[in-house]
């Protein structure tokens, strides 16, 4: 069995945002570290396709509808933009 090597490393990270992060995992029965690691995981590797781009680039930029173009750069942004 392969197990990746692991480091600790800390971080200084609001206490706002810590709690978050906890009720985050608690609500997917994890904990912090794994929930954490996740995200990190998902940031650092997932890149959309190239047709993915394509249409994120096609909702932003309104062409598809008679509405204002989508705002990508969070999902709150986003569900603002969609009237949500």
């Amino acid at each position: 069995m392969d197990l990746a090597v692991k480091k600790n490393q800390s971080f200084r990270l609001p206490l706002e945002l810590i709690n978050r992060l906890k009720e985050m995992a608690k609500g997917q029965n994890r904990s912090l570290n794994n929930f954490v690691e996740t995200l990190l995981l998902d940031a650092a590797y997932h890149e959309p396709n190239a047709v993915t781009r394509a249409a994120m680039r096609e909702a932003e930029s309104g062409e598809l509808r008679d509405a204002p173009a989508i705002d990508l750069t969070s999902i709150q942004s986003m569900e603002k933009s969609l009237g949500l």
